[in-house]
């Protein structure tokens, strides 16, 4: 049995747990892990998973013998391994016990209060009628209470289980004791105003019975959404391909994707998912990359580009060779980042986990002292009973418990449809905090590609012909500049002359011969030492692109300069867009790089960013953003390369683009895998929306409880209606956490 992943001396394991039904269990099996020696362990009760440190002395096995003695199941989630399905074992478990509460409960509560409301109509045994379809709902469909709140006890401990069982237990057990003890008297007497709010009688068989259903209705609705909040990543865990045409010996072999090796070619057809990450070695076709960015346009992929597996070919059979495979590819290892960010917990998660785990025995207490109070007071017994129940009942933390794990659940699904992948639900608290987002430039504002931005033909000479002539002779060059130019002539003229007598001039430029005619490419100082000089307009508009950061290419054509030509590390479409949406949402921007001033400053005019730090070296960079943070400012950093790395560590929140590095993939707090600065701000509009879900879960589960219990303790609720509400309760918390899965990244109010 593998122990996980090693990090640093300890093994990080993931543990699948079974069983738990609230929070407080999730909080007991976290507490007995942690009782073992150098574990740590995160228990996460929606997702039902257990993220354990443990030191090597511990094994796996240990550790599952360990939950198992609190009470629960567990098995080990395999590195690189699908994660663990919800269990709809359990989903169809609790459906067939509902189906027979409501079949027996909805004619046992109209029966109840027909008799309650018309005396006249009560016939002999009525009681017992009553009673015999009140004990199937009391016991088969309240099992699984009961079982967990006896495996509590075995245990010294108590859950919410406890709570409903005691309730169940104790209404059914004094309305037996009802009937033998005083057969008719036993009937509410005080109208249905009395059902409502003070029933003066002591027949509980309704409130046993709806109890039953309303929390095994609850718990149903809260399985399904579960499964619904987690539903996005499972979708994208399975649009891998499931076979792959490698080729072998000069021949296509199908074998299965789990044969692929790193290394291997294998062909790519029109409607075909790639198989895995890799790199396009012939061919050209269009790729559908939504399931993973979620950009709808197609992306052109052609020779030396790289393909992410997972997506899909549209059009052109490519061949690929394959870079990454199974648990390594961006899709799994992203898959698997996310599932291990909903085992972490928020610290506003371990407040109400806290809370839940005293809360149960405080209020058994409490039922016990409004019991006492009353029957001291000299109320009659079954006013005391019905207030203790009340109390018993109403009080149950489920709403508490799911208040902030659904919300997380359902924003990591939404943020993966979107492109955002959360590495750790605490990002998501700092995301709310930040007042300052600082980009790097390089890869991540611009493209980080050379390209040509603009183009200036000499009097006389127009743009197709300097073109034709600047991308034959750069064609035969390597440099980045020279590839800029001509991948720009071959996309305007399709074709380029051939370049005799090529002479490449190391950081100058090139020269060679085309069409017969001498020319020259590179830059002013070159032409000035093979004696060309530049016209006075021309070499005004080489000094003002200069000036303004980019690189300037001179071309002539024997001997006459025929025009100049712009390079620069061209903008991403997406940038100006991007920071506009930062700006509204009450934020301030600032561009990081390493460029000179004038670069610098150019670009962020570009794009409308506020402030401009350049000319920071590499090292610095992590500096740079700790003294932003020393005047006050909360610092998002967005990145891309090993030498943001640091500076994204540092950041209150980290944001890398998934098209870099690992190591900055690494220090990130969020992977923003679309190509489309678009995302920095619906990253920062989620966490924003995720907190306020969660906030209001947490206000309305504690105002809740803490407006009902004294309702209940002072006998102004019936039991029954407590628990419609604490069902209610329930389901309006994993409502509200759901309406996350339709979060479309509008940009939120600042706050």
């Amino acid at each position: 049995m593998s122990a996980g992943t090693s990090i640093g001396g300890t093994r990080a394991v993931e543990l699948a747990v079974g069983g738990m039904t609230c929070a407080a269990c999730a909080a007991r099996v976290e507490r007995k892990l942690n009782k073992l020696d150098g574990v740590t362990a995160r228990v996460n009760y929606a997702t039902e998973k257990a993220a354990v440190e443990a030191p090597p002395g511990v094994g796996v096995d240990a550790l599952i013998a360990e939950v198992e003695r609190a009470g629960y199941r567990a098995e080990l989630v395999e590195p690189g391994g699908p994660g663990a399905e919800p269990d709809d074992g359990q989903v169809r478990y609790l459906w067939r016990r509902l189906v027979v509460a409501l079949l027996l409960g909805a004619p046992l509560a109209d029966l109840s209060i027909t008799m309650a409301l018309v005396p006249s109509l009560r016939f002999p045994g009525w009681q017992w009628l009553l009673l015999a379809m009140t004990v199937p709902v009391a016991t088969w469909c309240a099992w699984p209470f009961h079982r967990k709140a006896l495996v509590n006890a075995r245990h010294g401990t108590s859950s919410m289980d406890t709570l409903v069982s005691l309730g169940i237990i104790a209404a059914s057990c004094w309305s037996v004791y009802t009937i033998f003890a005083h057969g008719e008297a036993s009937a509410p007497t005080d109208g249905a105003w009395g059902l409502l709010l003070r029933p003066g009688g002591s027949v509980y068989l309704d409130v046993a019975a709806g109890v039953t259903t309303f929390v095994l209705a609850g718990r149903l609705f809260e399985a399904k959404a579960k499964h619904r909040a987690g539903g996005a990543l499972r979708a994208l865990a399975a649009i891998g391909a499931k076979d792959v045409a490698v080729l072998r010996d000069g021949r296509e072999h199908r074998v299965p994707v789990a044969e692929l090796r790193v290394d291997e070619h294998f062909v790519v057809r029109p409607g075909e998912t790639i198989a895995t990450d890799g790199e396009v070695l012939h061919g050209h076709c269009a790729v559908d990359a939504s399931t993973m960015t979620g950009e709808s346009a197609p992306v052109e992929v052609s020779p030396g580009d790289a393909v992410v597996g997972g997506t899909v070919a549209l059009s052109g059979r490519v061949v690929v060779r394959a870079t990454r495979v199974g648990a390594d590819t961006q899709l799994a290892q992203l898959v698997r980042l996310v599932e291990r960010a909903q085992t972490d917990k928020a610290g506003i998660q371990r407040l109400a986990d806290r809370i839940s785990g005293w809360f149960v025995p405080a209020v058994c207490g409490l039922a016990v002292l409004t019991f006492l109070a009353w029957w001291l007071l000299d109320a009659p017994a079954e006013e005391a009973f019905n207030a203790a129940l009340a109390v018993l009942i109403i009080a149950c933390p489920c709403a508490l418990g799911l208040a902030t794990p659904t919300a997380l659940l359902a924003a990591s699904g939404r943020g993966a449809q979107l492109g955002i992948f959360i590495k750790s639900h605490q990002a998501l608290e700092s995301a709310r905090a930040i007042d300052t987002v600082v980009l790097d430039k390089t890869g991540t504002l611009t493209t980080g590609r050379m390209t040509v931005v603009d183009v200036r033909p000499a009097p006389g000479v127009d743009r197709a012909t300097l073109l034709r002539h600047a991308g034959a002779v750069e064609d035969a060059s390597e440099h980045v500049v020279a590839r800029a130019v001509s991948d720009l002539a071959r996309r305007e003229l399709d074709e380029l002359p051939a370049v005799a007598d090529f002479t490449s001039l190391a950081g100058l430029g090139a020269c060679g011969v085309v069409d017969g005619r001498a020319v020259l490419v590179g830059s002013a100082r070159m032409l000035a030492e093979c004696g060309v000089t530049v016209p006075d307009d021309l070499d005004e508009q080489r000094t003002r692109w200069e000036a303004d950061g980019r690189t300037t290419v001179v071309v002539a054509v024997d001997d006459a300069v025929a025009g100049v030509l712009a390079v620069a590390d061209a903008v991403k479409p997406s940038a100006a867009r991007a920071v506009a949406r930062l700006h509204r949402l009450g934020l301030r921007t600032a561009l990081l790089t390493g460029d000179n001033e004038a670069t610098a400053r150019a670009v962020a005019a570009e794009v409308g960013i506020d402030d401009v730090l350049a000319e920071v070296l590499p090292a610095d960079k992590a500096a740079t953003i700790q003294e932003l943070r020393e005047r006050g400012r909360t610092v998002a950093m967005v990145g891309d390369g090993v030498n943001d790395a640091p500076a994204l560590a540092r950041a209150d929140l980290g944001l890398a683009v998934v098209t870099g590095t690992d190591v900055a993939l690494g220090a990130a707090d969020l992977i923003l895998v679309r190509d489309d600065l678009d995302v920095v701000p619906s990253a920062v509009s989620l966490a924003r929306a995720t907190l306020g879900t969660i906030r209001g879960n947490l206000v309305w589960a504690f105002g809740y409880n803490v407006a009902a219990l004294p309702l209940a303790a002072f006998g102004l609720l019936n039991p029954l209606i407590g628990a419609g509400a604490m069902a209610l309760s329930s389901l309006f918390v994993v409502t509200n956490s759901l309406r996350l899965r339709r979060f479309g990244a509008q940009p939120q109010a600042a706050g």
